[in-house]
């Protein structure tokens, strides 16, 4: 752990950057999985999938960034190697061999709403921790994945 002047005692520090490094995991296995779907994807609707899928990625990626931003400003180390998150990840294996629109908003939806629970429980146990900072940071990108989960649900709704 690195000093800092931040008035959160190293213990609590700890324990969020355990969460944030859980969650950076999740988050850099998701992103890797929706750019796999933006290059793969195919059928009748590609280019609105493909540039969806786009969106989503860069909107993750920044997430990716601001919660190994907040993990350096508490004094720890981001942890954010491929090889990590691969082990850390609670996200199941992307299938490889699928290419519709349809297969992959399914699948991708079903990633972000893993992912998006897992930030929820997150913004708990960050707040119980004392740490209200990373807590809103959490209920930020916990925002932010419910629109995109809206988006993609949103082409697999045609009726009620």
């Amino acid at each position: 752990m690195y000093k800092t002047k931040i008035d959160l005692s190293e213990k609590v520090r700890r324990n969020v950057i355990a969460v944030l490094n859980d969650r950076l995991a999740g988050a850099i296995d998701l992103q890797s999985q929706v750019k796999h779907a933006h290059w793969n994807v195919k059928g009748p609707q590609f280019i609105a999938l493909h540039e969806l899928f786009d969106k989503i990625s860069d909107a993750v990626l920044g997430q990716i960034d601001e919660i190994a931003e907040r993990v350096t400003a508490l004094g720890g180390t981001a942890e954010g190697t491929v090889a990590v998150a691969a082990k850390r990840s609670k996200l199941k294996n992307y299938p490889l061999n699928i290419t519709s629109g349809k297969d992959h908003l399914d699948y991708l939806s079903t990633q972000l709403s893993v992912y998006g629970k897992a930030v929820r429980a997150a913004i708990d146990d960050t707040a119980k921790l004392g740490d209200a900072d990373t807590a809103d940071l959490f209920t930020g990108i916990s925002r932010e994945l419910d629109k995109y989960l809206w988006f993609l649900e949103a082409h697999l709704q045609d009726k009620a």
